[in-house]
């Protein structure tokens, strides 16, 4: 990637306006911005113009003069901020997050009656360092934008004064559907736990509400806690981030309280009827660990990725496999209880199986492949990662006249 060009376009920019910036530098600060942290190359370039603008205490180029300081710098609520912006705010730091890099010299998340937004400040700003759970007024400060989301940059021109009282600061949750890029809280129960899928992973599975379902995500972190299957949380300030399309959270940070109440929850609005075409291996009986709060599938050999041997196992039921509803394939994941329901097969009668037959838990699997697969069903639950979560499946009797349409439908493709 050239960054010369972009450098000296930014360079002609400030030469302009009377302002001598040297390219060299400016193509240095575009390079870290890019190569180390990701950033796309037209962000970067906005961001590098109102630092220099800060530095040199002039406003952006092109821009019209606020109070004779670069950019203005208006007092506002979080909730109205914008990119670009210069602005001027009072809000408490509800978390901090450990530094990714050494150009950075705190980051975590602030907030006001109105939101909360991520905050940065660079090392090289020499900025006071913010104390969690603080109140602080923050001038001068410019509104960033990386990967779609609004984000708070603070340079070696932001003043930063600390608020000697502890103002009241009630977020509020929104519903699930209502959840956008940047910072939410909801109060969700944890539907399901999933296997943790990197070792960096203390946990992962669905959070849920009345209006829907969110994958969630916790890091080992130290401190940190697993959410128990089933429990209800009040989460505030939890970064909402979007994979393949699809909004998730990240708990890191985010403040949790558990209730001791339920709330009623989606089953789920994906539905699909078709045939079981695929059984895929790790279905039947499986054995997982049994230490609190862990819950991962063990090995043959009763090893836990996290807790090593575990001969005191607890067994389980599941099914993985391939859907064929004639028009696409979908990735299905059916729990104990789906199962149970499905192939006739309890876990008590799985685990005699597996106990008293020459061939074991592989018997299980045969049993259960045999009784389901070909089989016309219809699976409805979420769709999340382009798999199936399934709630429910019955078996349906197969309408040949589907079939039919399937056959002239490929003709006419053909």
């Amino acid at each position: 990637m050239d960054f010369s060009e972009a450098a000296a376009r930014i360079s002609r920019k400030f030469v302009k306006d009377g302002t001598a910036a040297d390219p060299v530098k400016i193509e240095g600060k575009l390079k870290r911005l890019v190569q180390e942290f990701g950033v796309q190359l037209s962000e970067a370039e906005r961001s590098v113009i109102t630092e220099l603008s800060r530095e040199y205490n002039i406003p952006l180029p092109g821009a019209a003069p606020a109070g004779g300081k670069g950019g203005g710098t208006e007092e506002k609520k979080i909730a109205a901020m914008t990119p670009g912006e210069w602005v001027t705010l009072e809000g408490k730091v509800v978390a901090l997050s450990a530094p990714a890099s050494a150009a950075i010299g705190q980051s975590g998340i602030i907030a006001d009656e109105s939101g909360a937004i991520r905050f940065v400040a660079w090392a090289k700003a020499n900025a006071p360092v913010m104390n969690e759970g603080s109140w602080y007024r923050i001038e001068s400060a410019v509104v960033d934008e990386y990967k779609g989301v609004a984000n708070l940059k603070i340079h070696s021109g932001t003043k930063i004064s600390e608020i000697g009282e502890d103002r009241a600061l009630i977020p509020t949750p929104v519903a699930i559907k209502d959840l956008h890029l940047g910072i939410g809280g909801i109060r969700a129960k944890v539907v399901q736990e999933w296997d943790a899928s990197h070792e960096r992973m203390l946990q992962s599975g669905l959070l849920g509400d009345e209006t829907g379902s969110i994958k969630f995500v916790i890091w080992k972190e130290p401190g940190r806690e697993k959410l128990a299957v089933n429990g209800v949380y009040s989460i505030f300030y939890a970064q909402v981030d979007e994979f393949n399309g699809r909004l998730s959270l990240n708990l890191n940070g985010a403040t949790i309280l558990p209730e001791e109440a339920d709330i009623p929850v989606s089953g789920g609005d994906a539905a699909y009827t078709g045939a079981l075409v695929h059984i895929a291996p790790g279905s039947g009986i499986i054995k997982r660990c049994p230490v609190e709060g862990c819950n991962r599938a063990l090995s043959r050999q009763n090893y836990c990725p996290v807790h090593e041997i575990q001969p005191k196992f607890v067994y389980d039921l599941r099914i993985k496999g391939w859907l064929d509803d004639g028009t696409k394939t979908h990735s299905i994941l059916l729990q104990r209880e789906a199962v149970e329901a499905l192939t006739g097969i309890s876990l008590a009668k799985a685990q005699e199986i597996a106990e008293n037959n020459p061939l074991g838990m592989d018997e299980v699997f045969i049993q259960m492949r045999d009784a389901v697969l070909g089989r016309y069903v219809t699976c409805k639950g979420r769709e999340i990662d382009n798999r199936l979560l399934v709630n429910s499946c019955e078996q349906k009797k197969f309408d040949s006249s589907e079939h039919v349409r399937l056959l002239n439908k490929a003709g006419g493709a053909a």
